[in-house]
């Protein structure tokens, strides 16, 4: 993977391997909540989904009819209907289309709605009194009927492309937690805590050292406290017997530079 085996570039201390634990957890909290996420997200876009797949088909059965409908009536009514229709289109329409959005797992996804607007009514339809009045009705609530299926197909279209492009976004962000800036922060702490028992093992060597010099230290002053006592104390003894020591130095002296190891006064 791509992070595998990278960390970041920081100093291996105690305060900087507390600040990445913090963002490890951190970006471990943020991996569960965008994989929640995308789970929610893919949900709905399988929703939306086999619901386009029926939209289609019920669109496909509504344009058949309304296109049936429209044969029947000029059948019927005769070929003047479509100019008389036509001419009858004066004010606004009353079919009228608005837009609200939904809130999925923070992903706001367009939705419309048809709605029969009451300012644009008029008077009623002219056309088809003088026969084929039954066939013109039918053909127009036929073709309002499609126009509200082609809205809600457009609704459904719309929300599957926004959460296509969410469904995305979301998992390159949970792969790149997963398999890059997790990995990197975990590296990282192993690399500190590595970084941190090598330090304090060359702490304990360092002290470990330091304490040996001391004790050899504390044992030279020991050895040479005892050799001074002992001079002392043989000071002591010669003084009593009215030798001095440079005397009793003399004196154990045998001639030829070499004292004797019999002499009571401890000197060799």
């Amino acid at each position: 993977m791509a992070g595998q085996g990278q960390r970041l570039n920081v100093v291996p201390t105690v305060t900087v391997m507390g600040m990445i634990k913090a963002r490890l957890a951190a970006a471990t909290r943020g991996h569960a909540l965008l994989k929640k996420k995308s789970d929610a997200l893919t949900m709905q876009f399988r929703a939306i989904l086999k619901r386009i797949v029926a939209a289609k088909e019920a669109v496909g059965d509504s344009m058949r009819g309304a296109s049936l409908s429209l044969a029947e009536a000029l059948y019927v009514a005769g070929g003047p209907l479509r100019h008389v229709i036509q001419q009858s289109v004066t004010g606004p329409a009353r079919l009228r289309v608005r837009a609200h959005h939904d809130n999925i797992a923070g992903v706001r996804l367009p939705c419309f709605e048809h709605f029969m607007d009451g300012a644009g009514a008029r008077a009623p339809l002219l056309a088809g009194l003088a026969g084929g009045g039954q066939q013109v009705s039918a053909c127009r609530a036929a073709h309002v009927r499609a126009i509200e299926l082609l809205v809600e197909l457009a609704s459904l279209q719309t929300s599957f492309l926004t959460l296509d492009e969410a469904i995305k976004t979301t998992n390159r962000r949970v792969n790149a937690l997963e398999h890059v800036v997790k990995p990197q922060l975990e590296n990282t702490v192993t690399y500190i805590r590595g970084e941190l028992d090598e330090q304090e093992r060359e702490e304990f060597f360092r002290l470990k050292k330091i304490q040996a010099v001391k004790q050899r230290e504390l044992e030279r002053q020991m050895e040479s406290a005892k050799l001074y006592a002992g001079e002392k104390v043989a000071g002591e003894v010669a003084l009593k017997r009215g030798v001095s020591l440079g005397t009793a130095a003399t004196m154990l002296d045998n001639g030829d530079g070499q004292r004797d190891e019999d002499i009571i006064f401890g000197y060799t």
